[in-house]
């Protein structure tokens, strides 16, 4: 657990920090810019975006509610879901796509339609890895469509899923280059900081470290933003200990069944060896290998294994 007794910035991983900082109108050009910089498109950039309702209650009684952290659209009718993942879950996967199904249905008109769909887009930013190596080390930025196995073309284009593997962004102030990678650091690093680094210039940057600096908050923001703060530490805590308790039990698990598999083979040693004497008492005495076979249980081959 990071040491926040000197924050200065708040955490961007906090629900309060998230939408303090992507989900308000006042800091809408935060959002556009991080957009722009994760596509790094000129044929596609965004230059406004209008705040969509995050909470989906579902089309009747009894649908399963969806509260997304930034829910937006920009003027060619392209709609964004933008998650901070605070931690690991186990149908990740399950719910990023069920998510991306909201902005899907709410395209559909009444009346007569043709079925035609504007971009959908869920972007996942993710304080944990993906499970069992998914991805090597070094890529954290990971762009997911509909594509044919075969042949391996994109079969549709207008549904994306971005990931963005906060963990292993390891690049340090120095190493910074792209708008992108300055996005990467600042989110990756903002808790952590005590001073705007000299790598962070640019005016987005100013408007960012000023709306993140906890001193110029109402009380009203501080006490929640500490109540979000909480949650999000207790959660850490909650997972970590699962996860050292997994892995001790994992230890512990090994560790006894080595003790009963040395136990085994040490039975089937000893077993194997006392008939080992047997077969050899009987060929000293004048019994054919057939004759042992018979009287001892054993094939033939076993018994001219043991006498060798």
């Amino acid at each position: 657990m990071a040491d926040d007794t000197n924050e200065r910035y708040i955490n961007p991983y906090t629900d309060f920090g998230f939408k303090k900082l992507f989900g308000t109108e006042m800091n809408k050009d935060l959002l556009i810019s991080f957009l722009n910089a994760l596509f790094n498109d000129s044929t596609k950039e965004i230059e406004d975006v209008q705040y969509l309702n995050g909470e989906n209650l579902g089309d009747g009684y009894g649908d399963r509610r969806s509260v997304f952290d930034v829910y937006c659209m920009t003027k060619d009718g392209s709609r964004f879901i933008v998650e901070m993942q605070k931690a690991e879950q186990a149908y990740f996967k399950d719910r990023s796509v069920y998510y991306s199904t909201t902005p899907i249905r709410q395209q559909a008109p009444k009346g007569e339609w043709d079925y035609r769909l504007d971009d959908v887009y869920t972007i996942g930013i993710l304080n944990f890895e993906f499970p069992h190596n998914e991805y090597p080390a070094d890529r954290y930025r990971h762009e997911i469509k509909l594509k044919d196995i075969e042949d391996n073309h994109v079969f549709y284009e207008k549904l994306t899923f971005i990931y963005l593997e906060m963990p292993k962004f390891v690049k340090t102030e120095d190493e910074l280059v792209t708008m992108f990678d300055k996005w990467m650091f600042v989110l990756h690093n903002l808790y952590r900081l005590l001073e705007r680094p000299k790598a962070l210039q640019d005016r987005v940057f100013q408007k960012l470290f000023d709306q993140a600096e906890i001193a110029r908050y109402s009380e009203t923001e501080r006490r929640q933003y500490e109540d979000s703060k909480k949650v999000f530490w207790d959660n850490y805590s909650v997972i970590k200990t699962a996860r050292d308790k997994g892995v001790l039990e994992g230890i512990q698990k090994g560790i006894q069944q080595g003790i009963q598999q040395g136990i085994q083979q040490g039975v089937q040693k000893g077993v194997l060896q006392e008939k080992a004497e047997t077969v050899q008492r009987m060929k000293a005495k004048g019994f054919s290998a057939e004759d042992i076979s018979e009287i001892a249980g054993l094939t033939v081959e076993e018994v001219e294994e043991l006498l060798q």
